[in-house]
């Protein structure tokens, strides 16, 4: 049995995730958010524990994790390499190691083709945070994996393959149960795929761009 720490608890594919430990192992779970209101239909379980909080804030941060075994950081937006710093450092003051750590397709210029140059303009604000985290991770000392999902779409499935650091981007989209899933298979088994950045994409989905879009 382990302690899990969500950070960014209250994002889609953190829901589904927490649903999944809950239903399928005995780890308990630290919840850290903004606002811990949204997550109160965990209020009163004995496995979980709902934390307010800012993610820029390291100190509270720090306290936040001390009994935590594995992060996963779930967190987002243009400001991503300073919120990273930020769990660094907490992790740093606290002695944590393991860090499971969403980031996005294009981390790592590793989208080929007209793909890879549409995402490019479309999430151009994002695509500075991602890699100044990805740098930030590589520079660190934790045993960090780092995902990067394709477009993410609310699909009730369980389809995705992967792809390494060094290998071209497949695919344009992934459910965020799927990511939810590898998370997961991670938590089970923390001792794989350490310190690699993996790609996640749904088989046969390869395109210019997203099919909704």
């Amino acid at each position: 049995m382990s302690k899990i720490m969500i950070i960014g608890a209250n994002g889609g594919t953190a829901r589904i995730l927490t649903e999944r430990i809950l239903q399928e192992t005995d780890d308990d779970l630290i919840l850290f958010l903004r606002n811990a209101n949204r997550l109160n239909q965990y209020s009163n379980n004995k496995r979980v524990m709902l934390v307010e909080g800012d993610v820029l804030k390291t100190q509270p941060l720090a306290e936040a994790m001390k009994s935590a075994d594995i992060i996963y950081s779930n967190v987002g937006g243009t400001d991503l390499g300073a919120q990273t710093k930020s769990i660094l450092a907490a992790m740093d003051q606290v002695g944590k190691k393991r860090l499971i750590f969403i980031s996005a397709l294009g981390a790592h210029h590793e989208v080929p083709g007209k793909f890879g140059e549409w995402n490019e303009q479309a999430i151009s604000a994002f695509l500075p945070g991602f890699r100044e985290s990805a740098k930030l991770l590589g520079e660190s000392d934790v045993d960090y994996t780092e995902i990067r999902p394709a477009w993410l779409t609310d699909k009730k499935e369980v389809a995705y393959e992967t792809t390494t650091q060094n290998e071209p981007f497949k695919g344009t989209e992934v459910s965020r149960a799927s990511v939810a899933d590898f998370v997961l298979k991670l938590l089970q088994n923390p001792r794989q795929d350490l310190r690699t950045s993996i790609g996640l994409n749904k088989p046969n989905t390869d395109g210019d761009k997203p099919s909704w879009m």
